[in-house]
């Protein structure tokens, strides 16, 4: 059953990680080149360089703050239906005990919402103990050094791992199933 959860939440990482990273990138890619081609086309020198990428990477990590929860709505679609290691999470309709074979992000909106709160919860948790552990080892300076897109990526990557643990148990209309 660990290795079930293993193997889902590495496939989970995956797909949100190409997923938000992508979008991302091709957002702030746009926004870039929308901002050079709007003040006017001129000859490409190193200066001009430099500050298109500077706009890039400045967009890179606000894009990827929207792109991640996009992402996340995108990824709770593919954990259902995939035998993995002779177990399947199955979504069931509302008010009976039938399986939904074909899910359609409509069926996702409640469990999504239930799945998002709990990751919430989890990430503010390790944000939490990161931050005392900061305090303690670092003498106060810097504590919040955590608080930036890449480590909230962090937490919500680790986090992700112990929200589908806890799924079955928090979200009714979710089942593990031996296959």
């Amino acid at each position: 059953m660990s290795k079930f959860y293993l193997f889902i939440w590495l496939k989970w990482v995956v797909r949100v990680t190409l997923c938000s990273v992508a979008f991302a990138f091709m957002l702030s890619l746009f926004i870039t080149l929308y901002s050079y081609f709007n003040s006017g086309v001129t000859s490409l020198t190193p200066e001009l360089y430099s500050a298109l990428w500077s706009i890039f990477k400045f967009w890179l990590s606000i894009a990827w703050s929207f792109t991640l929860l996009f992402a996340l709505f995108r990824s709770i679609k593919y954990i259902f239906n995939t035998p993995i290691n002779g177990y399947i999470f199955r979504l069931q309709e509302c008010g009976r005990y039938a399986n939904i074979e074909y899910i359609g992000y409509g069926d996702l909106v409640r469990v999504w919402r239930k799945w998002f709160m709990l990751l919430i919860w989890l990430s503010v948790v390790f944000m939490i103990l990161s931050t005392i552990f900061l305090y303690l080892f670092n003498a106060g300076e810097n504590i919040f050094g955590w608080f930036s897109i890449e480590w909230l990526y962090g937490y919500i990557v680790l986090s992700g791992y112990f929200s589908f643990i806890l799924l079955p148990s928090r979200c009714k209309r979710v089942k593990v199933v031996k296959c």
